[in-house]
């Protein structure tokens, strides 16, 4: 009777799991029952719950986010002679559109501090082929828009805003994905919410929200569920070719029962994310993010830390194959996208050209941060970073 406790001590602590609860299971459960499962009212729903939530004008769902960010840059034009500007530390699939469009990706830099992409960078490499600046919301922290903004200036390019981090996120007074700007959002597992799978886009252009609902079904004039109405007709028309991004009813069930439980899920991750910096504020060999200068609700996506290479005798990637063989879940994100294979090979960005980008992908990873972590979970997420620290301080004679 006396290991129990001891053997609970060792159980893995995921990085992420989401929080599904009986609402969710209830509302797919209806979606199975009710014979309907591909794109339908649910969905609907979905769309307008976000739309009322974020205060956007338009709210497009999509099967992604990455499809989401497809259909933004396809519909706004962007393809080959093109150049669209963005940070390189970020998950591939934003990079990976602009290359599979046509258009040439460049590559700003991140300010140190905060990892989030640096105005003054983005207009140093603005050209007159650049259409569209992509900023990320890095870790649910804004971008600063109104800088970037000033640094677009009267030029005819559209900010996109990538806030697959950053439901809930508010800047300056204004969630994010309520301005001017197209906002594509995630609804994968590790998300703020989930719908398994599944994105949306919010914008204020209503031309450009059409051509987006266009572009997400096939470039069809009508989708499935106004074709099958009762007084429905099943006649329909190609505008222009398309892809086949829309979200399913199950998904948007999901959707629509996270959605409600937004503020309580942010509120735990902002809870979880200062007692981390509390537990942690004695660690010199470990540092977290600082905080953006301006006026901001940061949503807690991600709760990343940096070791200090003077001062850790390990490199990172060991660094979190020790933590993991304690039984902690870690993350990476990310490694910066000029660096991969195909990036590297084809546009070579010399060492330095990203200094603090290049900083970040060699000292930057991620801690367990979820509604459901406990606080013992938390605990022996920090037990066993001091420990690895310990063992491995370049003073460390062991």
């Amino acid at each position: 009777m006396n290991e129990a406790p001891e053997l609970a001590t060792h159980t893995f602590v995921a990085f992420s799991r989401p929080t599904i609860e009986a609402e969710e299971i209830d509302s797919v459960v209806d979606s199975l029952r009710s014979g309907w499962l591909t794109t339908g009212a649910k969905v609907l729903a979905f769309e307008t719950g976000f739309r009322e939530r974020v205060g956007a004008e338009h709210a497009l769902s999509v099967n992604s986010g990455t499809a989401g960010m497809h259909v933004v840059l396809a519909a706004l034009g962007i393809g080959p002679g093109d150049e669209v500007i963005t940070a390189s530390l970020t998950w591939p699939s934003t990079v990976n559109v602009i290359e599979l469009l046509g258009a040439r990706p460049v590559f700003a830099d991140v300010h140190p501090d905060t990892l989030l992409i640096d105005p003054e960078d983005v207009r140093r490499r603005l050209t007159d082929r650049t259409r569209a600046v992509v900023p990320v919301h890095y870790a649910g922290a804004p971008a600063d828009l109104d800088a970037l903004r000033a640094a677009i200036g009267s030029r005819p390019i559209t900010l996109v805003e990538d806030a697959a981090h950053a439901l809930g996120t508010i800047y300056k007074g204004r969630e994010v994905g309520s301005g001017p700007n197209p906002a594509v959002f995630s609804f994968h597992p590790i998300k703020n919410i989930t719908s398994g799978e599944g994105g949306m886009v919010t914008l204020s252009d209503g031309d450009l929200a059409q051509r987006i609902r266009l572009l997400r079904f096939h470039g069809i004039s009508k989708d499935a569920w106004a074709r099958y109405q009762s007084r429905g007709s099943p006649r329909y028309e190609v505008i222009e070719p398309g892809w086949k991004y829309n979200m399913l009813d199950l998904q948007a069930a999901l959707g629509i029962e996270q959605l409600r439980k937004l503020n309580r899920f942010n509120a735990r991750r902002a809870e979880l994310a200062a007692r981390y910096r509390e537990l942690l504020d004695d660690v010199s060999e470990v540092r977290l993010l600082g905080r953006a200068p301006y006026e901001h609700v940061h949503s807690w996506h991600l709760l990343i830390a940096r070791l200090v290479p003077s001062l850790i005798r390990t490199p990172r990637d060991d660094f979190m194959g020790h933590l993991t063989e304690a039984g902690i879940g870690v993350g990476l994100h990310f490694t910066p996208v000029h660096q991969h294979h195909y990036y590297a090979d084809k546009y070579g960005l010399g060492e330095g050209e990203l200094p603090h980008t290049e900083a970040a992908g060699e000292t930057i990873f991620s801690l367990p941060l979820y509604p459901l972590l406990t606080e013992r979970e938390q605990d022996r997420v920090v037990a066993a970073l001091k420990d690895v620290v310990t063992k491995n301080r370049v003073d460390c004679r062991h």
